[in-house]
Formats: structure tokens, C-alpha cells, sequence
């Protein structure tokens, strides 16, 4: 198994229970695991009953496995504070207060999550060299596969940018007259410094999201969660992406034989529907089923969890190559 190893899906259908679960059983096989949180709803701390902020914690009672939340909502100000500050020492005294409406239109913009997370993303992988695992729960899938399609759609547009202030600071140069005006020597311009930076993040991103990822997708047995499990299957197959496995969640439980009435009947019709739809994913979709969970009567946390980590047929093994 690679390094990086994120779940996705559809909103509620688990993705939280099965992160967890398979960060659970990465550290219980002695795998130094890192379990990163960039979903609003934050509920690692709720199946773990503890706190967790965006820096990584020991979880309680689980040694080799750390912790951490990443808030979207803080990260997109601090992304945009960082960026008014960069672009406040390049400008004129008098364009400062234009530079901050337009931050903060650009707070409610789309993309703007996006770009913060993304910046995030880098930063844990960056510094993740103290995990032999890093596993992320990822927000619903249509945010999750905007943020890991950046790379491959900013990598050009940050070409072009670049393109653009090399010609300007070379007309720039070309009009300074002696000693009398100020010169911008191409090697020390901080924005062109700035946009290598950030082709050089969206690079390292690509690289690492493509060579040392792994991609599973959590769907519950309805109609909604496998249609558009099977949208993202095409789309991060797309990115060049590795789609190893399909988690199945919520299954309904059987019936004793022996049980009759009007609940036990529905119990029975479910269970067939869903094992058609079960047989749908295993003939028709290309990633194998790695884990079949039923429903629990409670909350998936302690005991529970460890009962879902055994279900997960997901390697824990280190990728030696």
C-alpha cells in the first residue's frame, strides 16, 4: 500500500468510519499512521471521543496513530490573509485598500476553499516524514475531486502567468533610463519567485497524488451513492489517479429465518435489493470491493471500530519499491 491513502465519496455515506477504521488497523499492525481530517462535519473526534486541531495529536489508547482536523474555513483566511500580505509589498500605499476589497470578494469566490485546502494538502504531505501512513478523510467527493484536479488545471495557468511577468518586468527594464529609475532585475522579482513556487507545489502535488496515492471510495447499496461513485471512478481514473478499492457501508441485516411479520418482510426485501446492488458493483465496476459493513446498532467508535478494521481487506503493508 502507497503512503498516502485517502477515502472518498458521497456525503454521509461513512467516510469518517472508514478512514478511521483503516487508520486503526495500519497503527495495530505497527504502521506509524497519520489520520487527517479536511471534512467540515469533523467527526474523527466524535468516533475517537476526543478533541483534535489542525495539528497532529495522539489518539488515546492507540499507539502508532496521531490525529489531526484541518478547518476549511480557517484555512481559506489565513490563505487569503497570507496572500494580502504578499501582495501588499509589491504595490503602492494607495492600491492597498483596493488589494483588500478584493480579498475579501475573493472569501466568498469558488475555488477559495479549494485553493486553502489544497495548500494544506501539500504542507501534510510535505512534512509527513515522520508517518509511514498518512490517511485522509476527504469531504464529499464533488469538493474532493475539484481539489485534486488543481494540479493538473493550474499547472498551465500559472505557466501563462509567469510567461506574462517575465514580459513585463523585460519592458520594464527596457524603459528604466540610467540610474534615474528603478530597476526590477528578473532573478530577485518577487512575484515571478512567488509563481515558481506555486508551479513547483502544484508539480510536487501531481507527482505525489499520482505515484504515491491510493484512492478508495465509500458508497452505501442505493441507486444516488453508486451512480456517482461511478462518475468519480471515471474522473479520478481521468487524473491518472489509483482507484484501488470500493468500501460498501451500511448494509442492511438479515432476518433470522425463523422471523416473520411485517418488519422482518421489509428487513428481507432490502437485503435483496442490496445484494443486487452489491452484485452490480462486483460485475460492473472496475475498482474490487474491499469491505462489505453492516449497519450497527450504535455509533462506530471503540470496539466497534476495531470490528470494522478487521472487515477492511485493504493492505497495511509498506510500499517498499
Amino acid at each position: 500500500m502507497r503512503k498516502f491513502v485517502f477515502f472518498g465519496g458521497k456525503g454521509g455515506v461513512g467516510k469518517t468510519t472508514m478512514s478511521s477504521a483503516y487508520a486503526v488497523k495500519c497503527a495495530r499492525d505497527g504502521v506509524r499512521t497519520l489520520l487527517v481530517s479536511t471534512d467540515p462535519a469533523h467527526s474523527t473526534s466524535d468516533v475517537f471521543d476526543q478533541s483534535f486541531t489542525d495539528e497532529p495529536a495522539a489518539v488515546a489508547d492507540e499507539s502508532n496513530l496521531d490525529a489531526m482536523e484541518i478547518d476549511p474555513e480557517t484555512e481559506v483566511r489565513e490563505h487569503l490573509m497570507e496572500t494580502k500580505r504578499a501582495m501588499g509589498d509589491q504595490v503602492s500605499p494607495a492600491m492597498v485598500n483596493e488589494i483588500d476589497r478584493q480579498i475579501e470578494m475573493a472569501h466568498q469566490t469558488p475555488g477559495a476553499y479549494e485553493s486553502a485546502l489544497f495548500d494544506r494538502f501539500i504542507d501534510v504531505m510535505r512534512s509527513a516524514d515522520d508517518y509511514d501512513r498518512v490517511v485522509f478523510d476527504t469531504s464529499p467527493t464533488g469538493g474532493t475531486l475539484r481539489l485534486l484536479s488543481l494540479p493538473e488545471y493550474l499547472d498551465g495557468w500559472i505557466q501563462r502567468l509567469l510567461h506574462k511577468r517575465k514580459e513585463s518586468v523585460k519592458l520594464f527594464e527596457r524603459a528604466a533610463i540610467g540610474n534615474n529609475e528603478p530597476r526590477r532585475m528578473m532573478d530577485g522579482d518577487p512575484i515571478i519567485a512567488r509563481l515558481e513556487q506555486r508551479r513547483d507545489d502544484f508539480s510536487f502535488a501531481k507527482e505525489t497524488l499520482q505515484d504515491a496515492a491510493a484512492f478508495f471510495l465509500v458508497v452505501n447499496p442505493d441507486e444516488l451513492s453508486l451512480r456517482e461513485t461511478e462518475r468519480a471512478i471515471d474522473q479520478l481514473d481521468s487524473f491518472g489517479l489509483d482507484v484501488r478499492g470500493l468500501a460498501v457501508n451500511r448494509l442492511t441485516p438479515e432476518p433470522d429465518p425463523d422471523e416473520s411479520g411485517r418488519g422482518a418482510t421489509f428487513l428481507r426485501e432490502r437485503v435483496k435489493t442490496e445484494r443486487e446492488r452489491l452484485a452490480d458493483l462486483r460485475e460492473n465496476f472496475s475498482p474490487p470491493l474491499v469491505a462489505a459493513v453492516e449497519t450497527r446498532v450504535a455509533e462506530v467508535k471503540g470496539d466497534f471500530l476495531g470490528e470494522v478494521a478487521a472487515e477492511l481487506a485493504v493492505d497495511t503493508a509498506l510500499d517498499t519499491q
